[in-house]
């Protein structure tokens, strides 16, 4: 369960606010008794991207499928009109 902490309190007590959501405490930023956000501990998030030499290593082992592009002429067909 998160701390609930007032904007005033936040306000008044920053650090000490900062310093429970640095150990790991989750709080509840309220006004009017009502809560309206969440601080949470900071999660680093990992790159979605791969780097390019690991992304070629993978595409050398695997190759392409091999009707591949057979369906991307079949779906080009089925999206652009020849006019």
């Amino acid at each position: 369960m998160s701390r609930e902490v007032s904007v005033r309190d936040l306000r008044n007590h920053t650090g000490d606010v900062v310093a429970a959501v640095r150990a790991g405490e989750r709080v509840s930023l309220t006004v009017n008794r009502l809560p309206v956000a969440d601080i949470v501990p900071h999660a680093p998030s990992s790159s979605p991207w791969v780097p390019s030499h690991s992304l070629r290593a993978i595409l050398h082992e695997a190759g392409a499928d091999p009707g591949l592009l057979t369906d991307l002429a079949v779906m080009r067909d089925d999206l652009v009109d020849d006019a």
